[in-house]
């Protein structure tokens, strides 16, 4: 989740549509009460901004919290995929 708003700001339907680009099983049910809880924890901010096409709409990006907890979910990652092709030898 964290990754769909890494690199821009985006709405909840450009986010939802990011994870169901990579297949990621998300719903618009389940989707905004996980941002309320990422905004909640510091993780990402919203901004509201006009919209050409209707109301206003609530763009989300990362935090530095939300940075910092990205890139050390990264590292394990990386370290827990190293653990595994490591044991598969």
């Amino acid at each position: 989740m964290l990754t769909a708003v890494e690199s821009r700001q985006r709405y909840a339907a450009e986010i939802l549509s990011a994870l169901q680009e990579a297949n990621f099983p998300a719903q618009e049910g389940t989707l905004y009460p996980l941002l309320s809880k990422l905004r909640r924890d510091g993780l990402v901010h919203h901004e509201w901004r006009e919209s050409p096409l209707g109301p206003p709409r609530k763009y989300f990006s990362l935090t530095d919290a939300g940075r910092d907890q990205l890139a050390a979910f990264r590292d394990y990652w990386n370290e827990l995929t190293r653990m595994i092709n490591t044991m598969g030898r």
